[in-house]
């Protein structure tokens, strides 16, 4: 590992804090552009958690500046299409669903699963209805997540989504998702959740201490690391630890271009999927799953039947707890980044800058695509990838 150049010296005389930060084709430094770039669209993401869309209703939802009206029909079906109507350019996620259509609340124009205008209620004489369509994206359904894919349609099925396997099956492990919404840049939230220098913010928690990177390497789209550290020592986490059985003394992390993970001796394991919203926004989506707890006290794991009620009680009053202040920390960063973001980046950790060079390589190789027509996108469609 190569250490990283620090400099304490500013690269212009301009006072940050009264311009905004350049743009991604502006950005003078690997933090800058890292810190404007979107992500590779070509890839599936995690946009709302499945209980959250009741049958009969509909939400927005936003990758990179693209609005898009996702709803659920009766019977239970996913679908996602452009939100616009073509008429008056009404959000589509302000309408209606009626059997398996979207209907916009203005004139009642009707779009089906495949974003394609079925049904006008007055045509003025016309015979028929125009061949008009919005764009429509792939969705799946998995792990309590409803997943998108908002690139090249045809890249949908040999793009997969992470495989999980302790989240298959009959003897599956028990997780519950936990999201949030965060006024920071997605590079942030992953810079924050594999950079374990920052113990001090959860010195209440302690979820991880005395952390050591004892190795890291990029390969390919990848960034491999690991700690030596103390994993769950908090007063509440360790008495559920079976730390006896558990090494809990070493994590390997994966930033797994777009989506992030850690694993702890197979048995404590994330995985990490963000959803960038825009240049200072971003929704986070959480699994944490455990292969068993014990009971506080008692040499007894929980039984599995219990094991989602207790993680439910877990997520609202521990590791909800623990994730606002990862919260807290992002947005003042993001504050402060839109106010000195000329400043040097004082980064000593060398993974944080794999994570961004990954992030930035990954956007100009999507930009590439765009500007030379591979990544194509339905012709019917006016929405900007960013």
């Amino acid at each position: 590992m190569s250490d990283t150049k620090i400099t304490s010296q500013p690269t212009h005389d301009v006072d940050p804090s009264t311009t905004a930060p350049p743009r991604f084709e502006e950005g003078g430094t690997l933090r800058q552009q890292a810190r404007s770039s979107g992500m590779h669209p070509d890839y599936w993401y995690a946009v709302e958690e499945v209980r959250r869309v009741k049958p009969g209703t509909t939400v927005e939802v936003i990758f990179w500046k693209r609005s898009i009206a996702l709803y659920r029909t009766k019977d239970g079906s996913f679908h996602a299409i452009e939100n616009r109507c073509l008429h008056r350019q009404l959000k589509l996620s302000k309408g209606n669903v009626e059997g398996c259509r979207l209907v916009c609340p203005y004139h009642g124009w009707e779009y089906d699963q495949t974003g394609r205008v079925v049904e006008i209620p007055d045509l003025f004489g016309r015979k028929s209805v125009p061949k008009l369509a919005v764009r429509s994206y792939p969705v799946k359904i998995r792990y309590g997540l409803v997943w998108i894919f908002p690139g090249n349609p045809e890249m949908a099925e040999s793009r997969q989504i992470p495989e999980i396997p302790e989240l298959e099956g009959p003897g599956r492990w028990a997780c519950v998702p936990v999201s949030f919404k965060c006024s920071a840049h997605h590079s942030m939230v992953i810079d924050n959740v594999s950079d374990f220098s920052h113990a001090y913010l959860h010195r209440k928690y302690r979820p991880f201490q005395g952390a050591e990177l004892i190795r890291f390497e990029t390969v390919g789209d990848n960034v491999h690391l690991a700690y030596n550290t103390k994993v769950g020592r908090g007063r509440i986490s360790s008495l559920f630890v079976e730390h006896d059985r558990i090494d809990t003394n070493k994590m390997d992390l994966c930033f797994e271009y777009p989506y992030q993970w850690s694993n702890t001796d197979d048995e404590i394991k994330h995985w990490l999927f963000v959803l960038p919203i825009d240049e200072r926004t971003s929704r986070t989506f959480f699994l944490f799953y455990f292969k068993s707890l014990k009971i506080p006290f008692l040499p007894v794991r929980i039984p599995r039947w219990a094991m989602t009620m207790v993680l439910k009680i877990a997520n609202r009053r521990l590791i909800g707890p623990l994730l606002s202040e990862d919260q807290f920390a992002m947005e003042a960063e993001q504050d402060g980044y839109e106010s000195f973001w000329e400043a040097p980046p004082m980064e000593v950790n060398p993974v944080v800058r794999a994570f961004q060079k990954v992030t930035v390589r990954k956007w100009r190789e999507h930009l590439e695509y765009r500007n030379n027509g591979v990544n194509g996108v339905h012709a019917t469609s006016s929405q900007s990838d960013g």
